[in-house]
């Protein structure tokens, strides 16, 4: 494959139901990293972060014919896979289990880990790490990407009003861990 070769959103999506593996690998090529810091958002094991990574473009190759465009992009789409499957590990027993014995990381390490930059300021991104990690996911996309709380409800797939209830409970628990 070229290494210069790009797709449209529609040819990506026609030669992936046609199961063709250069756009797979393009897909996989171009999108993995954007997933794999939703997964770490959500997984703070990088581990078991990348093992979701792997079910999760499992999942796209099987259900890409379920993809429908009229519904939204393919990015988001996927990135809804992600955070699902995020979400079920996090949630299943397993996880649960193998995580009862592990140091709780510096939250540094778990800010950095949902923004994707090495912190060592003391400020909002550090407080951030004693978030849950869906409101950390939520913090991060509004105040740091600068997605507005229509873009986060279509990324994530959440309704309006539950994007804005649980931003302003997570700034009402930063606003207490301040203080």
């Amino acid at each position: 494959m070229n290494l210069n070769t790009t797709y449209s959103e529609q040819e990506l999506v026609d030669l992936l139901q046609h199961r063709n593996e250069k756009a797979f690998t393009y897909l996989y090529d171009n999108y993995s990293g954007a997933l794999l810091g939703i997964v770490n958002a959500i997984v703070t094991d990088k581990e078991t972060a990348n093992d979701v990574l792997q079910n999760v473009f499992i999942n796209i190759w099987r259900r890409i014919e379920s993809y429908d465009p009229s519904k939204g992009r393919l990015f988001t789409w996927m990135l809804n896979i992600a955070r699902n499957a995020a979400i079920d590990e996090v949630r299943s027993k397993g996880y649960n289990n193998s995580q009862k014995n592990v140091p709780f990381p510096e939250s540094n390490e778990i800010a950095g880990a949902v923004t994707g930059t090495d912190i060592t300021d003391v400020g909002l991104k550090k407080i951030l790490g004693n978030l849950k990690g869906e409101l950390r996911v939520l913090v991060d996309m509004s105040y740091f990407q600068g997605f507005t709380h229509e873009e986060i409800s279509k990324a994530l797939n959440l309704p309006l009003g539950t994007v804005k209830t649980r931003i302003r409970t997570a700034l009402i628990q930063l606003r207490t861990m301040i203080q």
